[in-house]
């Protein structure tokens, strides 16, 4: 029995040391070097201070900023417990939520005759989406505009300036990350 327990018990110190020392030290080190924003949390500071990561999303209820897709976690925006809400599309509590959700961001933009975009009534499957559609930003600006005391083609501008193209220019969706367009709205002019 000896023979055998001596070299499994060498084999798992050995592996042990790769798999669960060496191998994430490497990847830890190589991560710091070759993407050290992203390996650090893509914060964004202003100064010492921390205004959040371009990664997850952030709740923005005032008139004057643009709104992020309703978060899933409970609390808002809480990256700790990152989810999808679970809900199936005949799930009428979705739809309920969908409802709701609708006629608060109708109520907001009386403008609007259309729809709202689906991202700014459903959640993400994280719940902490930090992205909506161009389409979305596009369709707050309005009132966004009024609260400013700005001209809607101002915001537009905006959102045009801070639309972030495809990945790799073929991947995924063009998109507006809110953290920094909002930033960019308290920004001196």
């Amino acid at each position: 029995m000896s023979r055998h327990l001596v070299p499994a018990l060498r084999l798992l110190l050995v592996f042990t040391l790769l798999i669960g020392g060496l191998y994430p030290l490497a990847v830890t080190l190589a991560a710091q070097l070759l993407f050290p924003d992203a390996a650090q949390g893509s914060l964004l500071r202003r100064g010492e201070d921390i205004l959040g990561s371009d990664l997850l999303g952030q709740p923005f209820s005032s008139e004057r900023y643009l709104w992020p897709r309703p978060s899933a976690t409970a609390p808002a925006y809480d990256a700790s417990r990152s989810s999808g809400s679970n809900l199936g599309p005949l799930s009428a509590e979705l739809a309920s939520a969908i409802e709701v959700r609708a006629a608060a961001l109708r109520a907001a933009h009386p403008e609007r005759t259309t729809k709202p975009p689906i991202e700014l009534v459903t959640s993400s499957g994280s719940g902490l989406d930090p992205h909506v559609s161009p389409q979305a930003a596009c369709w707050q600006a309005a009132r966004i505009a009024r609260a400013r005391g700005l001209q809607e083609a101002e915001v537009l501008a905006l959102v045009e300036r801070y639309t972030e193209g495809r990945a790799l220019g073929w991947l995924g969706e063009p998109r507006v990350n809110v953290l920094r367009f909002n930033l960019a709205l308290d920004a001196p002019r």
